[in-house]
């Protein structure tokens, strides 16, 4: 799964936002931005190429919905970058290292209720 551009992004914000799938002209509506139909609908086929999006058919129009949530797309990302790395040892450390307060809190949180065993 590669990353998200600006149009992605915007894209993925409607359908992690819906709570049903929808076909190009919805999304198109529910975007913030003025966009053209033929663009939603190449964005969208990328996102489905790239494995976030899901989509079926409805009559003769696809509806689209999130492959998975915001929080388990932005968990794989990370996945990726750290195997990428080569080393993901030293990538886990050296964030450990850099991370905030709030961020450190957050893992310690976790540790401490089991969520990261």
């Amino acid at each position: 799964m590669h990353g998200l551009g600006e149009l992605e992004v915007k894209v993925m914000d409607v359908l992690w936002a819906a709570d049903e799938p929808l076909r190009v002209r919805e999304v198109l509506e529910r975007t913030a931005r003025p966009l053209a139909y033929t663009t939603v609908m190449t964005v969208l086929d990328n996102l489905h190429g790239k494995g976030y999006v899901l989509r079926g058919k409805s009559g003769r129009a696809y509806e689209y919905t999130a492959a998975e949530s915001r929080e388990e797309a932005g968990a794989r990302l990370l996945r990726e970058v750290l195997y990428s790395s080569g080393d993901t040892e030293q990538v886990l450390l050296h964030f450990a290292k850099s991370a905030t307060p709030e961020e450190t809190d957050i893992l310690r949180r976790a540790l401490r209720k089991g969520k990261l065993s």
